[in-house]
């Protein structure tokens, strides 16, 4: 009589470390309190392939019949089981969040502007700017409330972001950043890692001579942006964050 052994599992956690051996069910009990998830890096004992979970026949999504009347299910889900937010929902968030973003400079910019563009106009003709036809008081306060507008809006969504994983463009549109687990996604994850270091890889970019501003930055923006396209929809600082974006 032969008997059929149950396969054994060694794991990669979030924190780089190995665990396990593990059997079927106890991994499935780690992905179902967050622990894990069908991409977490595994091998069965007696391997020494790593794979994803989601590879193994024991930890396979069921298959799920079409829906009836022959209607094709167009709801995209990860990985994970919550569904995924739509590419368009994720455009106009970014947009909301920008609109948002100018119109928090535009009381300090429209303060500025005239003098602004009296020292742009003296730059190009290649002389200083004559500091009698300059109202130097309204150029520092119109630079303290443009930084100040955009400070403000910048916490507000820095906050939103660490908390609920929405800044106010997602919050309208019902979409959340998470990470891959669906858990909170919290400062670092959701702003540090997948805004202010995305970001400043363009900026370091854009500072290289000649190619970065015309060539480099934008090509690497575009680049993050046009990953969305993937099957996962994970752009280029979603990768980097461990993130993705979902229905709220």
């Amino acid at each position: 009589m032969h008997v059929r052994l149950e396969r054994m599992f060694t794991i990669i956690g979030g924190d780089g470390k190995e665990y396990g051996p593990a059997t079927a069910a106890q991994v499935r009990s780690w992905i179902a309190a967050g622990r894990a998830n069908l991409q977490t890096k595994a091998k069965a004992l007696g391997t020494d392939e790593w794979r994803a979970l989601g590879d193994f026949p024991e930890f396979a999504a069921p298959a799920v019949p079409p829906p009836m009347g022959g209607v094709a299910e167009t709801t995209m889900v990860s990985p994970s089981g919550a569904a995924l937010a739509g590419r368009g929902a994720r455009l106009g968030a970014r947009v909301i969040d920008w609109i948002i973003e100018l119109i928090c400079t535009v009381p300090g910019l429209l303060m500025i502007g005239p003098d602004f563009m009296r020292i742009v106009t003296a730059a190009m003709q290649g002389h200083e700017p004559d500091a009698s036809e300059l109202n130097l008081t309204r150029l520092g306060m119109g630079g303290l409330l443009l930084a100040g507008g955009w400070l403000l809006q910048l916490v507000v969504q820095v906050w939103l972001l660490s908390v609920r994983g929405q800044s106010i463009g997602k919050l309208l549109l019902r979409i959340r950043v998470v990470r891959l687990d669906d858990t909170k996604a919290g400062f670092v994850h959701a702003w540090l890692m997948r805004e202010a270091l995305v970001t400043l890889i363009g900026v370091v970019a854009g500072l290289l001579p000649f190619v970065g501003p015309i060539l480099l930055r934008p090509g690497f923006h575009l680049t993050d942006w046009c990953f969305i396209f993937r099957d996962d929809q994970r752009c280029v600082h979603d990768l980097i964050a461990g993130t993705k974006v979902v229905q709220a």
